[in-house]
């Protein structure tokens, strides 16, 4: 909190105030009364500090540090009794800018998606009621935002009494509190509500699928009343919370709200409340944020406790992977490393890709496709890794929950547009590519270039969705052959380079099939001066997209069959959905990784990565890795001992 104060222009020092300085107070916290106190005596400004309606993944009594404060100069948002600094954005700002008004509709969409709350410790996957029930919201006892929003134990009991009146037949849900279900602090009903047709639902589950199996909803002063307003509802609320008021409730409190005459939509609400209130922080980077970097950060952070909270058994893992995934993957609970049939004892399985049996049930792990300043295969630890509950990326003979997002962004929400063409003019304006490994661009023949990627011919991707081309030789004869005239330029693989893998071409064929050899060139810089690519599975195919070039595929890489490249393969008759560029850069680069910024050790989303990659703030292999690395290379030919 001090360092959000101290970007945010506040150095806290203890002490009496001295001229222009301010008191920070809590909220009406019991201990606020004590700085009002002194700013009254020494005619001091007072500033009250809350926690911002998106906080953490767990309530701040775990010990959790808020995403975002509310510095507020003149109220705070749950005091009905005086303006605030937002009720003064709710009632004055005009709130008709249609950039403020679109990244607030995307806003909303985002946290529907992303499952987020102030606290964001659920399973969207929890299973629900049936739908149709009435949905009331509890409070914990004795909050704040209760007393000084007009309420008190009895609205509780009134606001139970009219959900029944008003329903007469139907399901009560009584939702409870996130403090409450943890045992933090005791809500206003308990078991002892629970009876006849109302029951108690006290499970960690997502309040946006809560709200859609809702025919109504009844708040007293809950944030979940606003999220309700976004969700479709007009709730009936019992208190004066700050979204009471302005048209989008059913307000049964019976103190007036003269100030608030205003009629406002729910995206002019959410601009006010969500982008333009609160003051955002970015753990990673330790700055000051907009409201949509700090969204991702939660959703970051969210995904990986959803995914990482009952543990992690691991099979067939190197023993160099072993400490990188633990930090991936073991945050929440210490992964496990063994082998042999899984336990019973509640955790997920996962295995790298290329050593899980074909049948398996289980999930299959594998690096991103912005990985790393460095090789793999030189032992460079990696900045994003993808998890498969259905397959993997580069085999095409089943699904794979990449295949299954790639079709489901078919079509963008504007803000999804809008970040993924922002994360490609980044990737195109630093030049970034899976390793950036750099690299010199010599003099180009002139002429029609095709740039032709070798690639690692044992690799998974090889055996398992190249087709009939399958090595690098051939690749080259098909492109020479299709193009007689091109000028065709041939970029040996990096790992081949190296000689920990096998992929090299003979001289000799390599001097009558490509009119140049680039070893160790910029593949992203290469990019930029070629027409075409042609490639058998090789990421270079996507690098090459995101930069405007044709691509011929001989094989069925994860970017080919959406009607981008040109498909000389067989590609799955699943892929029959056509995709934008921006739809596949969402999927790919947005959706299926989990990222992990190397300087804090925070899960974090991809745009982070990218500003760690292009600063040069990654990790290096330690000296052991280097040597390892070097033994590799003199074991190639005996590359199992060491893959």
């Amino acid at each position: 909190m001090r360092r959000i104060l101290k970007l945010a222009g506040y150095d806290l020092v203890i002490g009496r105030p001295g001229k222009g300085d301010e008191i920070a107070v809590w909220g009406r916290s019991p201990y606020a009364s004590r700085g009002e106190a002194v700013a009254r005596a020494t005619g001091a400004g007072l500033i009250r500090i809350e926690d911002a309606f998106l906080r953490s993944l767990h309530p701040g009594r775990k010990g959790e540090p808020p995403i975002g404060l509310a510095i507020d100069r003149t109220g705070v948002h749950f005091d009905a009794s005086q303006p605030s600094d937002l009720e003064t954005l709710l009632a004055r700002h005009p709130l008709d800018d249609s950039a403020l008004l679109n990244r607030a509709r995307g806003g909303i969409a985002r946290l529907k998606e992303a499952h987020l709350s102030k606290y964001s410790d659920f399973d969207p996957e929890t299973p629900l009621p049936d739908p149709g029930y009435v949905l009331v919201i509890d409070q914990t006892r004795g909050d704040a935002s209760v007393k000084w929003g007009g309420a008190d134990a009895n609205t509780f009991r009134e606001m139970l009494y009219w959900a029944q009146e008003d329903h007469p037949g139907a399901r009560i849900l009584i939702k409870t509190h996130p403090e409450t279900r943890q045992s933090l602090r005791p809500g206003y009903f308990g078991p002892d509500d629970a009876q006849g047709r109302i029951t108690l639902c006290d499970d960690a589950v997502s309040p946006w699928a809560l709200m859609e199996g809702a025919v109504a909803v009844y708040a007293v002063t809950s944030q979940l009343g606003f999220e309700a307003i976004l969700a479709g509802h007009r709730p009936r609320i019992f208190g004066q919370p700050f979204y009471a008021g302005w048209g989008l409730t059913d307000d049964r409190s019976p103190l007036p709200l003269p100030r608030r005459g205003r009629s406002l939509t729910p995206v002019q609400m959410f601009a006010a409340a969500m982008i333009l209130y609160p003051t955002w922080y970015d753990p990673t980077r330790d700055r000051l944020c907009e409201f949509e970097e700090a969204a991702e950060l939660l959703a970051a952070r969210a995904r990986a406790w959803r995914e990482d909270r009952h543990g992690w058994t691991a099979q067939g893992m190197r023993l160099w992977k072993r400490p990188v995934l633990q930090k991936f993957f073991g945050s929440e609970r210490r992964m496990i490393f063994r082998e042999g049939p899984p336990r019973d004892d509640g955790r997920r399985v996962m295995c790298w890709a290329g050593k899980a049996p074909e049948e398996a049930e289980l999930v299959r792990v594998e690096d991103g496709f912005l990985r790393s300043r460095g090789l793999g295969a030189e032992l460079v630890p990696p900045l994003s890794l993808v998890l498969d509950d259905l397959g993997i990326y580069y085999d095409p003979s089943r699904e794979s929950r990449l295949e299954r997002l790639i079709a489901a962004r078919d079509r963008l929400r504007p803000d999804q547009q809008l970040r993924a063409d922002r994360l490609m003019r980044r990737l195109l304006g630093d030049g970034l590519t899976k390793y950036n490994l750099g690299g010199a661009v010599l003099d180009l023949p002139p002429g029609r270039r095709i740039l032709v990627p070798g690639q690692v011919e044992d690799d998974a991707s090889i055996r398992l969705g190249a087709g009939a081309i399958r090595t690098n030789l051939d690749l080259l004869r098909a492109a020479r052959e299709a193009n007689p005239d091109a000028v065709i330029l041939y970029k040996p693989h990096p790992d081949v380079e190296s000689g920990l893998r096998t992929g090299a071409v003979p001289g000799d064929e390599l001097a009558a099939l490509a009119d140049m050899v680039l070893p160790r060139a910029d593949g992203a810089a290469l990019l930029s001066h070629v027409e075409e690519v042609w490639t058998m599975t090789s990421l270079m195919g996507f690098e090459a997209l995101l930069r405007g070039c044709k691509v011929t595929v001989t094989g069925a890489p994860f970017y080919a069959g959406w009607g981008l490249t040109r498909d000389l393969g067989e590609v799955p008759p699943r892929r029959r959905t056509r995709v934008t560029l921006a739809g596949l850069v969402h999927a790919t680069l947005i959706d299926y990784p989990r990222y992990r910024d190397p300087v804090s050790g925070l899960p974090c989303p991809v745009e982070t990565v990218v500003s760690r990659l292009s600063r040069g703030e990654v990790a290096h292999p330690g000296a052991l890795n280097r040597l390892l690395s070097k033994a590799q290379g003199l074991l190639a030919s005996r590359a199992h001992l060491w893959r």
